[in-house]
């Protein structure tokens, strides 16, 4: 295509608390590029960080990384993927590096400037509004929006009978949860796992741990409305760590020997250290959240080494996208991975309403409408 296109964004600007709807207009398309009519776009804890200029993003700036929809335009190089198709849009990755060549795209080579830099791999803008640079291609998309332009090797592409508002959070934050149970930590039928945090990420991972069969699936939660989902969702124990001053102790009151995995999606370091406190000898720790600046690893190395512990830094499930967002599209039709039961809608002007909500724990995963 070679003429621009206008759309719809909620647009984020630095020092400015609240969204502000307005206006966009998209360059005329590359070769590799696509646009996707946006028709469902989760929130997750990464857009929050990235508002409140905790790490790095030029602004303005379109966020929004978990977005689904329908291919309404492609560049005249695109041959993968075609108008009309129905697509659960995930990050950018460049297919060349030793890590994409791996399967590995979330630790592609060139992540920084696919995703973070806000601008065309080739350091150009793609968004404009009233003739300023709207920065995009936040992980390679930036769908809170109506429409979001993204990259052909970005798409997976779905069945057009799947709800599209359901879809765009497994392109992030729960395959984050589940592929960090099923890819990066491999658990298996004997083995017990706990679950740190029972957000969008950490209720994915029960769920992912109980299509395992885990022997034994803990999760620890502040939350009592979470902590019961949790349960319904597959958990085996539930804990308050606010009855506890203690998280170690109180968790090996659970399982005396130690728990075989871990997995922390706080990012809180007091609850990483007790983590790694309970794992049981040459138990796995897997490091999903996200830490405040500077912090350091978790543990004592000696007591690490004679344990024979391991701490595994884990991005977007260490999965390879297409192969397995297709498996977890297969257990959510079989009923096991009932992602519904995290899903609560807001349109796309209630942007502001649905994350005050998200950062109140009101909500498990805000998806927004931006078509209600």
């Amino acid at each position: 295509m070679s003429e621009s296109f206008t759309a719809t964004a909620a647009v984020a600007h630095s020092g400015v608390e609240q969204f502000t709807l307005q206006a966009i207009e998209f360059a005329p398309l590359q070769g590799d590029e696509v646009i996707v009519e946006i028709h469902g776009v989760g929130i997750c804890h990464t857009d929050v960080v990235v508002k409140a200029e905790v790490t790095e993003f030029p602004f303005p700036a379109i966020l929004g990384h978990e977005g689904a929809g329908i291919v309404t335009r492609v560049g005249s190089g695109v041959n993968r993927v075609k108008a009309g198709d129905h697509v659960i849009v995930s990050f950018g990755s460049c297919g060349d590096c030793a890590s994409c060549s791996a399967d590995q795209p979330s630790y592609c080579h060139h992540m920084p400037e696919l995703n973070y830099f806000g601008l065309r791999a080739d350091g150009n803008p793609a968004i404009t509004s009233e003739g300023k640079v709207i920065h995009s291609h936040f992980f390679g998309q930036s769908s809170f929006a109506s429409h979001a332009l993204s990259n052909e090797r970005n798409l997976i592409v779905i069945d057009k009978d799947l709800p599209l508002e359901l879809m765009g959070p497994i392109g992030c934050g729960i395959q984050t949860g589940a592929g960090a149970v099923m890819r990066s930590l491999n658990a298996q039928a004997d083995q017990s796992i706990l679950i740190a945090g029972g957000g969008a990420v950490g209720l994915s991972a029960v769920m992912a741990a109980a299509i395992r069969n885990c022997k034994q699936i803990i999760v620890m939660e502040p939350n009592a409305a979470r902590r019961k989902l949790a349960l319904e969702l597959g958990a085996t124990h539930v804990i308050d760590p606010t009855e506890s001053p203690d998280l170690a102790e109180f968790i090996q009151q659970l399982s005396p020997a130690g728990v075989d995995l871990c997995v922390d999606t706080t990012g809180i370091p007091p609850v990483i250290s007790a983590l790694l406190a309970a794992l049981a000898p040459r138990g796995t720790l897997g490091i999903v959240g996200i830490t405040p600046p500077d912090t350091p690893p978790p543990g004592d190395l000696t007591m690490i080494m004679q344990r024979g512990l391991s701490i595994k830094g884990i991005m977007i499930g260490d999965t390879d996208l297409a192969e397995f967002i297709g498996e977890l599209l297969q257990y959510y039709r079989a009923g096991s991975f009932p992602i519904d039961k995290l899903v609560t809608r807001y349109p796309l002007s209630a942007i502001n309403e649905a994350m005050k909500d998200h950062m109140a724990g009101d909500c498990i995963k805000a998806v927004l409408l931006p078509r209600a």
